[in-house]
């Protein structure tokens, strides 16, 4: 049989299947339309983020963009290296670390909104607009009505060698 004769509809059922399609295609978008501003998408959400709710913890920064701690601490060290966020210890719990942008990462932001905004129009470009509407309110139900789990795959699921919560 030749892979022309395959029969790939039960794959193209399968919303995991489908959902990480979908996020490829995102991601190589975001990068055609963000990439010369060097920030990636996890990034551009966190740094969204940030903006909008200023002086946030760490901890619950990680649970608005759905990443596990350490992923947002390295992702976070990058950001302070480039001097595009400032955390600081909080006054009232030295546990806890504040997260705030900086005047750089608040041009920076400024600079990016329109070009990702791009690569979101583009990513549901093949539905006609009364539709992205619903499939983009479905998406944030499916999230919203998740069961909390970790962001990153259990161990047992992990490929070998893959890259567990890039940035």
């Amino acid at each position: 049989m030749t892979r022309d004769e395959l029969d790939y509809d039960d794959l193209r059922r399968r919303p995991g299947f489908l959902i990480r399609r979908l996020h490829q295609i995102h991601l190589a978008l975001f990068a055609e339309e963000c990439g010369a501003l060097g920030v990636t998408p996890v990034q551009y959400s966190i740094m969204t983020v940030i903006e909008r709710q200023p002086r946030l913890d760490q901890a619950s920064l990680c649970e608005e963009i759905g990443i596990d701690r350490a992923t947002m601490a390295d992702v976070l060290d990058r950001l302070e290296q480039r001097r595009l966020v400032a955390r600081r210890r909080s006054g009232t719990d030295r546990r806890m670390k504040l997260v705030s942008m900086t005047a750089i990462g608040r041009r920076l932001l400024a600079r990016i909104d329109p070009h990702a905004r791009r690569a979101h129009e583009r990513t549901v470009e093949a539905l006609p607009a009364d539709e992205r509407v619903v499939f983009i309110e479905s998406l944030r139900r499916l999230v919203e009505g998740a069961p909390n789990v970790n962001a990153a795959p259990p161990p047992t699921l992990s490929l070998r060698g893959a890259k567990r919560g890039s940035s």
